[in-house]
């Protein structure tokens, strides 16, 4: 698999995963019966979605871990803002920042 190739699988993986937590949490909000109950349904597929695709390839994810953690910090906080309307803080903008600073030295000593 090449390096673009394996990038775009963690991103669709981060993806799944912050995707499926948010319906989760949308559902475990949710007052109607019939909404938490699809939005739970929904939410184990995305997640089921997930596992599959971050485990069906034939890698060393320990070596891939870095960058996919950079990639649902930056998802998850992107769905957090766009969805949940609750914008980052000033503090964990600097989190996030040691959280990439630390997925690329990962990164750069899996290879």
């Amino acid at each position: 698999m090449s390096r673009a190739t394996a990038l775009a699988v963690l991103l669709l993986a981060a993806i799944l995963e912050a995707g499926g937590d948010a319906l989760m949490r949308s559902g475990l909000h949710s007052a109607a019966p019939w909404r938490r109950m699809l939005l739970f349904a929904l939410s184990a597929l995305v997640l089921f979605a997930y596992g599959w695709t971050v485990n069906a390839p034939a890698w060393d994810f320990g070596k891939l871990l870095g960058i996919y953690v950079v990639f649902f910090f930056l998802v998850a906080q992107l769905t957090s803002w766009l969805i949940f309307k609750q914008p980052p803080s000033l503090a964990l903008a600097i989190g996030g920042l040691l959280i990439v600073a630390g997925g690329l030295v990962i990164s750069a000593a899996g290879r």
